[in-house]
């Protein structure tokens, strides 16, 4: 049974929030000094990257609404494969600099999907 696209921006959004929630109140220092942080965000990013490739073979029109996807899919590739290289200030950056966007514009289009299946008004 195929998956509805509404659960793959809903994993974006749970992911994107729990990166969040286990940076709120760090520092870039802190983060490259927990491992504990750094794992649990990389699978966080992992997950966001794996749920967007997901959405982009199930509803090419919506995935292209997010801005920098390709991108987005590119960097949980190299989390994956390149784990090895990765650079906590780069992550750091995204975070800072590109998650908060990620986490309204998904939202914004579950919004607007959810509201596409609301019953007709009968007033």
């Amino acid at each position: 049974m195929k998956r509805d696209p509404r659960a793959f921006l809903s994993d974006v959004i749970d992911a994107a929030r729990a990166i969040q929630m286990a940076v709120d109140g760090i520092s870039l220092d802190d983060y490259r000094k927990s491992r504990l942080i750094r794992s649990s965000v990389e699978r966080e990013f992992i997950i966001i990257g794996e749920a967007l490739t997901q959405l982009s073979g199930r509803e090419v029109g919506l995935f292209e609404q997010i801005n920098q996807a390709p991108q987005i899919i590119s960097f949980r590739n190299k989390l994956t494969h390149e784990y090895v290289t990765i650079n906590d200030q780069l992550v750091w950056g995204v975070i800072q600099g590109n998650l908060p966007a990620l986490l309204e514009q998904c939202t914004q289009l579950l919004l607007n999907l959810d509201g596409d299946e609301r019953p007709a008004s009968t007033s």
